[in-house]
């Protein structure tokens, strides 16, 4: 096959010009990922400038992002290994097994996000205490996190389907999804805030009626779906062979993710100690640092997904490929990203507040993590390259003990010594030189090995 294919706008991952095809299918990934986003952002900006108490409630909705992740981030890392399992079928073009796993990858989802439902009810307020937020904030963050957590179900629904979607090469319709329901989003924000005065509980309602109604879009696209990515109500169940094979890559990225968000919601901990305003002030920079980060996340699930089908369909120099260019596409956009939001810091801060000492702690963290905030790509990238070659433990122990046991030390130790926020804030840059050099490392070296061995099963055959 020559040139590039592209069925009803699917990407061909298998064929085609790579410099192409992964920024055409990276970047509804990033504007899908920035839109869910713009869900919590909306939020603060909402809270923030209509709230009754303004800075409880922005501290309130900001301190809730260390928590969500800790109770989703082990499903969101099994859909990976769902992501890589499907995608490895259809390299190998069994499209039976890829559809057996799609059903497969979708129960779980099901299950899962009916037993987060749960958890996210029971956990809320001893979870906030023990991350000791502030007194006159406790009630509104409960309040959020309780609201929030009705609508795992469809989150979890809408991971999965995504993740599907994108191992047969359609990352588009997933961006319809979210444009829309970010739409609703951001008019029953300010429906439910101004109009009804709910405050935090309004924006919390807005954000699961909008997330259904993306969850409820992708599984109709399923549904109507041709060949292995079809999804039959019908035969939603287990199968013993794929559950162990999306666990034996999804488990360790997700525990890996939420070790991380452990160690996140460790130093919130001791950043709820600087007080409200600091609490607030970080929350409003750290939409800044998610938007920018979600252009890396964005390149490193087109790199899980491209090297997964074509380290399946043994086309090895393709995989350096995809990295070497990924890796470039990646840095260049969050170079460009971190950049204008820092050298803008002032305006883009007064987005989400108008209280001068909320701002100061907001420009502070702006200036210690979106400067050198492209090191990220180090550890995300390489990382996303292994979990495709079907190595998923070896990034998630060099990221645990490079980025989250450091991140622990730090805010025990240090922090304890020089308890300052921008003290605080120097362990991200720290981390990220750490945890990426680490990475790279093991990739280089496990990809020799990996090709090697694959070469030589290949000629015995």
């Amino acid at each position: 096959m020559h040139g590039q294919r592209r069925l009803s706008g699917k990407v061909d991952m298998l064929n085609g010009n790579l410099a192409t095809s992964l920024i055409i299918f990276a970047l509804p990934i990033a504007a899908s990922s920035i839109l869910q986003q713009l869900f919590n952002s909306v939020d603060v900006a909402v809270v923030g400038h209509f709230a009754a108490d303004k800075a409880q409630a922005t501290a309130a909705v900001g301190c809730n992002s260390s928590v969500i992740n800790l109770i989703v981030n082990l499903f969101v890392g099994i859909s990976v290994g769902a992501n890589v399992i499907v995608s490895g079928y259809i390299g190998q073009g069994s499209k039976e097994k890829a559809n057996r796993a799609v059903h497969t990858a979708m129960t779980i989802a099901l299950l899962s996000g009916i037993v987060l439902l749960f958890i996210g009810l029971a956990i809320s307020k001893p979870l906030l205490e023990l991350m000791n937020t502030p007194e006159d904030v406790l009630p509104y963050a409960v309040q959020y996190l309780r609201i929030y957590s009705l609508g795992l179900p469809v989150i979890m629904i809408y991971n999965f389907g995504s993740a599907i979607l994108r191992c047969i090469g359609d990352t588009k319709r997933p961006l319809y999804c979210l444009l829309l329901s970010g739409i609703i989003n951001a008019l029953l924000n300010v429906f439910l805030v101004v109009v009804f005065h709910l405050d935090v509980a309004g924006v919390a309602i807005a954000t699961v009626i909008s997330n259904a109604i993306s969850a409820a879009l992708v599984l109709s696209f399923l549904l109507k779906e041709e060949g292995e990515a079809h999804l039959d109500i019908r035969k939603l169940g287990i199968n013993r062979d794929d559950v162990r094979r999306i666990l034996m890559i999804g488990v360790p990225a997700g525990v890996q993710s939420m070790v991380f968000s452990i160690s996140n919601v460790i130093i919130q901990s001791v950043l709820n100690g600087f007080g409200t305003n600091a609490v607030a002030g970080s929350a409003v920079a750290l939409n800044y640092e998610n938007l920018a980060y979600f252009v890396i996340s964005a390149f490193s699930q087109t790199v899980v997904t491209f090297t997964s089908q074509n380290f399946g369909a043994g086309k090895y120099r393709r995989c350096t490929r995809i990295f070497r260019l990924s890796f470039l596409y990646s840095v260049t956009a969050d170079i460009v990203i971190s950049w204008t939001f820092l050298l803008g810091k002032e305006p883009f801060a007064a987005i989400f507040t108008d209280n001068p000492e909320v701002a100061s702690y907001a420009y502070m963290r702006m200036m210690i993590a979106l400067a050198p905030h492209f090191l990220i790509n180090t550890y995300e990238i390489g990382g996303a390259a292994l979990r495709g070659m079907g190595h998923s433990m070896t990034p998630a122990v060099l990221t645990v003990l490079g980025t989250c046991l450091l991140r622990l030390i730090w805010a025990f130790s240090i922090c304890s010594i020089w308890p300052r926020f921008e003290v605080l804030m120097l362990v991200y840059p720290l981390t990220w030189i750490i945890t990426g050099s680490s990475v790279l490392i093991a990739y280089f070296t496990m990809r020799r090995k990996a090709f090697r061995m694959h070469h030589a099963v290949s000629a015995m055959k």
